[in-house]
C-alpha cells in the first residue's frame, strides 16, 4: 500500500499532457486533464527506491526488467515525460512591467525615432533605392542580379522558407512598403497583414495594395505590435525583416513573447535581423543621428532566448556578403541622385547619408557584423521539408 501511494503521489506532480496507470492490483488511475494518451501498466508490484528523486529513472528501469509495460505511441509517451521530467525553471522576464514601462516611456519614443528615420518621406527614398522600396538586405542568388531582381528574390526566397500554403494568414512585422505581403498574396493565396509604424510606409503600402486590387487579401495597419491581440486573432506563419534592431536589448524577451502569442502552434516564424558576433552597444553617432533607440542583438544572446519561448532553430543563414553588396548598389544610387538630395535636405545631411551607408558597407565586408535569417517553429514542428532544398530549388535550375 505504501508503495503505490508513494507512486500515486510522485505521478500527480506530472501535470502537463494526460495518460493512465494500471497498477499492479487492477486498478486504474488518470492523470492530467484530457483523454490519455498512453498507460502505464505495472505487470507486479516494483521497487521504489529513490522513486523521489528521479521518477524516469525508476521507469525506465521498471521497463528494463518488466515490471512495467507502455500501451500507446511511443513518440507520445517520451514527449510527456520529457515535458515533466525537465528540472528546468522557466526565466521570469517580469512582462507585465516590462510592458508598462514601454508603454509609459517608451512607446512614443520609438514613434518618434521610427518617424526620424523612415518619414524622411517616399520621394527620399525612391531616389535611390529599387522599384520594390525595399529598405533591407536583398539576396544576390545570380551574379549578374540588378538590386531590384536581388530584393524580390530576398523577398522569394524569405517566404519560401515559410513553406506558405493557399489561405494561410501570414503577419508581416515592420512591413516597409508592403512588397512582401503583396507578393505573398499573388504567389501564394495567403491572406497577408503587415504593420508598420510609418506614417509614409502606411500611406504608400495602401496605395499599392488598392492599385493593384488585393485589399482582399491584403492589408496593411499603422500598429504596433505590442498592441495586437494574440486572443483574437493568431497567424499561421511570422516574418519580420529588418524590425528587430529597433526593438532595443531591454525589450527583446517582449518581442518575442508577443510574436509567440500571435503565432500558431508549430507555426513558423521568419526572423531576418542585422546581429553582432557579440553583444555591444550601438556606436553613439549611429545612435545619434541614424538609428536613435536602435540596438544591434548578437546572434548568441537571440539564440540563448529562443528556447524561453517555445522557439526551435530549424534553419539559419547568414546573408552578410549579400547586404554589402546591397549597400553598394545604394551607394552608387544614392551618389546619382546627390545633387537632388542636397538641395532638399542640405550637404550636411547628405554627407550624413553617405557616411552611413559607405560604413555600413564596409562593416559587412569585414564581417564586424552580419545579418542572419533564422526559420524557426513554435513548439515542435514535423511537417516542414526533412531537408533545405525546398528553400534553394528554383536557383538551383
Amino acid at each position: 500500500m505504501f508503495k503505490k501511494t508513494a507512486l500515486e503521489a510522485v505521478f500527480k506532480r506530472w501535470q502537463k499532457g494526460s495518460f493512465a496507470v494500471r497498477f499492479w492490483d487492477g486498478e486504474t488511475v488518470q492523470y492530467g486533464s484530457g483523454a490519455p494518451v498512453f498507460t502505464v501498466i505495472f505487470n507486479r508490484e516494483p521497487e521504489i527506491t529513490g522513486i523521489k528523486k528521479d521518477l524516469i529513472l525508476m521507469m525506465g528501469e521498471a521497463y528494463m526488467h518488466g515490471t512495467i509495460d507502455f500501451e500507446g505511441n511511443m513518440d507520445d509517451i517520451i514527449a510527456i515525460m520529457f515535458q515533466n521530467g525537465s528540472s528546468y525553471e522557466p526565466k521570469d522576464f517580469h512582462f507585465d512591467a516590462l510592458l508598462k514601462e514601454f508603454k509609459a516611456e517608451d512607446g512614443q519614443t520609438e514613434r518618434e525615432n521610427i518617424h526620424r528615420h523612415y518619414d524622411l518621406g517616399n520621394r527620399f527614398f525612391a531616389l535611390w533605392l529599387d522599384k520594390t522600396m525595399s529598405y533591407s538586405c536583398a539576396y544576390f542568388s545570380r551574379p549578374e542580379d540588378t538590386l531590384e531582381q536581388a530584393q524580390l528574390n530576398k523577398i522569394d526566397h524569405s517566404l519560401k522558407k515559410l513553406n506558405l500554403k493557399k489561405g494561410e494568414r501570414l503577419l508581416d512585422i515592420g512591413c516597409g512598403w508592403g512588397w512582401l505581403v503583396i507578393r505573398a498574396a499573388q504567389l501564394y493565396g495567403v491572406h497577408a497583414v503587415g504593420i508598420t509604424l510609418s506614417q509614409e510606409q502606411y500611406e504608400g503600402a495602401n496605395a499599392r495594395i488598392r492599385k493593384l486590387g488585393l485589399t482582399d487579401l491584403v492589408e496593411v495597419r499603422l500598429e504596433n505590435y505590442l498592441e495586437m491581440d494574440g486572443d483574437k486573432e493568431q497567424f499561421d506563419k511570422i516574418v519580420s525583416i529588418g524590425m528587430f534592431e529597433h526593438v532595443g536589448k531591454k525589450y527583446l524577451p517582449l518581442y518575442l513573447a508577443k510574436v509567440q502569442h500571435l503565432l500558431k502552434e508549430q507555426g513558423l516564424f521568419l526572423l531576418h535581423s542585422i546581429m553582432g558576433d557579440k553583444e555591444s552597444p550601438t556606436n553613439s553617432w549611429m545612435r545619434t543621428y541614424i538609428f536613435p533607440g536602435g540596438y544591434v542583438p548578437s546572434l548568441r544572446e537571440t539564440v540563448q532566448l529562443l528556447p524561453e519561448f517555445s522557439f526551435n532553430l530549424l534553419h539559419l543563414e547568414s546573408l552578410r556578403r549579400h547586404y554589402a553588396r546591397t549597400l553598394d548598389c545604394w551607394v552608387g544610387n544614392f551618389n546619382q541622385c546627390r545633387d537632388t538630395v542636397v538641395d532638399e535636405y542640405g550637404e550636411e545631411f547628405v554627407r550624413m547619408w553617405s557616411l552611413y551607408l559607405r560604413g555600413c558597407a564596409a562593416a559587412f565586408r569585414t564581417g564586424n557584423i552580419d545579418v542572419y535569417q533564422c526559420l524557426l517553429s513554435k513548439g515542435t514542428n514535423n511537417q516542414v521539408p526533412m531537408t533545405a532544398a525546398y528553400m534553394y530549388a528554383d536557383e538551383l535550375k
